[in-house]
């Protein structure tokens, strides 16, 4: 079967695709199907869906969001399916506009995949005609940490210049977003630092809303303990999860944390705060 993958772009990364989207489109190929992986943001118009589904002769779809990308796929005459993203359930629903159209695009699809039961169960809620076509399928990560990945060069990038021996670090890793809310900790850790020396909180991601970005770098540079770098190579960034003491979660809302499933396979102490999770 020839069908696209429609993923929401990994905005400030010069639009790249969520790694989890060129993940999906693994396992669907290996199972016999042609993918497309596609950025939601190169196809904002119908006009524009219609002619990418006849010029590539696409028999099905699955779109991550019900809303940024499930919208898209209506009226094209294609089944496809919706994999909930997390801010679609915990923001989006609470506005009427998206909420109908959420509601349409549900009425249409032949599925749609929640990460947990919680999940399932506020989509089923909301939209009560839709709830026999709801369906639970956890999410997983395949690590593969680059075995050249030096931890002493990444602290001194963090400008921790300390024994790696005695260090406690703790990553933050999320775009710089409002809904990650990464400045929650920051005082906290900066006052835990000024006691421990050894502490540090360190905040890895992609610069995605520009002001708010613009917000916590003032805010990181002029706080103690607390530093900033920008979006690492997935590889990298594994092995920095392997290295750190513990990984950070601040989200207000959060479907299923990717960072935190990648520090999984290692099991460490995790934090979260502020959570509202699916």
């Amino acid at each position: 079967m020839r069908s696209p993958l429609l993923w929401p772009p990994r905005k400030g990364t010069q639009h790249l695709v969520d790694p989890k989207g060129a993940t999906c489109r693994e396992h669907l190929e290996a199972a016999g199907h042609i993918c497309l992986l596609k950025d939601t943001s190169d196809l904002e118009s119908s006009s524009e869906i219609a002619h990418f589904i006849k010029a590539e002769k696409l028999e099905a779809a699955l779109a991550l969001h019900l809303y940024r990308g499930g919208r898209l796929l209506q009226g094209h005459g294609i089944p496809f399916g919706i994999i909930f993203g997390g801010t679609d359930l915990n923001e989006d629903i609470n506005q009427r506009e998206k909420n109908q159209v959420m509601g349409k695009v549900l009425e249409e699809a032949r599925f749609a995949v929640a990460f947990t039961e919680s999940m399932k169960e506020m989509a089923q809620m909301q939209w009560p005609h839709a709830r026999d076509k709801i369906y639970v399928q956890s999410q997983g990560i395949v690590t593969v940490p680059n075995a050249a990945f030096n931890w002493n060069t990444f602290l001194h990038c963090s400008g921790i210049n300390q024994s790696a021996d005695n260090l406690h670090i703790f990553l933050l890793v999320c775009g710089l977003r409002q809904v990650k809310d990464p400045l929650y900790l920051v005082d906290a850790f900066s006052e835990w630092h000024q006691e421990e020396p050894n502490v540090y909180m360190v905040i890895v991601g992609p610069e995605v809303d520009p002001v708010f970005t613009r917000e916590v770098k003032a805010k990181v540079k002029r706080t103690p303990g607390v530093r900033l770098l920008r979006e690492m190579p997935q590889e990298d960034l594994h092995a920095a999860l392997k290295n750190c003491f513990a990984v950070l979660n601040s989200s207000v809302s959060e479907g299923m944390s990717a960072a935190i499933l990648e520090q999984n396979p290692k099991p460490k102490a995790l934090s979260g705060a502020g959570v509202e999770a699916a």
